[in-house]
């Protein structure tokens, strides 16, 4: 059981708009929000905040910020976000076989030099304190603009609070994001924990 429980419905009723971007662009709405709702002004704060770094007028494809956030979350071990993060990665248009080889991005074929430089740094940077070094620096900077850096460090910093908020509050898993999670992440050594859904 959560920490906290979303609010109703009826209090909810002021976020709809912002609301039908989460439906459209995740296929369900967070519970996260819908605690953090509990507070409004957070809440929408958090939601002008999330649009502007993963919104489409980013620098960065959306595919490339959802494995940064997945990285980030496996790194942080939130449970909950690893979940979030690989379902939008695979509704991006990520194949099931890359979320799985996220730990393998070092040797595994199906990366990039340019998402291994970026899963590198947001695998770094998701630590308490940060171990990003004057490697991960260099190397990030081969492949990204001054831009696109700020995007991704906005992306990580992102899923650090998420991760932090989540991980505490032990937000319950929406239906869609524990489908995938339970076929794709649980033979990598997934569990949805204190996440787990009641239906």
């Amino acid at each position: 059981m959560p920490l906290i429980e979303p609010a109703s419905n009826a209090e909810l009723e002021e976020f709809a708009p912002a609301f039908e971007l989460f439906q459209a662009h995740m296929g369900f709405v967070p519970n996260s929000i819908k605690t953090m709702a509990r507070r409004p002004d957070i809440a929408n704060a958090f939601m002008g905040l999330s649009f502007a770094i993963l919104g489409p007028n980013g620098v960065l494809p959306a595919e490339l910020k959802s494995l940064i956030g997945f990285a980030a979350s496996a790194a942080h071990g939130c449970r909950y976000c690893q979940a979030h993060t690989a379902h939008s990665a695979h509704r991006s248009g990520i194949d099931a076989a890359k979320i799985e080889a996220l730990w393998q991005y070092e040797i595994s074929p199906l990366f990039s030099d340019k998402e291994r430089a970026a899963m590198r740094f947001s695998q770094c940077a998701a630590q308490s304190p940060s171990l990003v070094g004057e490697a991960e620096n260099a190397s990030l900077k081969v492949h990204f603009s001054n831009e696109e850096i700020v995007e991704i460090t906005a992306v990580i910093s992102l899923f650090g609070f998420l991760n932090r908020w989540n991980d505490t509050v032990g937000t319950e898993l929406e239906a869609e994001p524990a489908a995938f999670a339970d076929e794709t992440l649980t033979p990598g050594g997934w569990k949805a924990g204190k996440h787990k859904t009641d239906t």
